[in-house]
């Protein structure tokens, strides 16, 4: 098997207009499931991070001073730090949701892709 050749025709078809407006539905389907998941991560994500990177430059008195900032700081890093480590199982539910929302549809219309229809 020459795999240089399989991996020029992915390539080439990766680039390759596409004609079929099935296709271009079944990219758009797809991309609807998967992207309120995805925006909501990075969101969430990087506010879990300022939080958390806040709260450590208060306990460790880069910002403050005074004992009541660093035990605020510390709690305030472990509430960041725990939004970041539930951060994963609520995209992975949210994805699961997405899809099993287009389910239905993405798979039909796939299947009158791949039947010719």
């Amino acid at each position: 098997m020459n795999t240089d050749k399989i991996y020029a025709e992915s390539i080439a078809k990766e680039y390759a207009p596409k004609d079929n407006s099935k296709i271009i539905a079944l990219r758009k389907l797809d991309k609807r499931a998967k992207m309120p998941a995805t925006i909501f991560t990075y969101t969430f994500g990087i506010l879990s991070s300022l939080v958390a990177g806040t709260g450590m430059c208060l306990a460790m008195q880069v910002i403050g001073g005074t004992l009541p900032l660093t035990v605020l700081g510390i709690i305030i890093g472990i509430i960041g730090f725990t939004c970041m480590s539930i951060n994963y199982p609520i995209y992975k539910r949210m994805l699961e949701n997405g899809k099993n929302k287009y389910a239905y549809e993405i798979v039909e219309l796939a299947r009158e892709i791949s039947e010719g229809k």
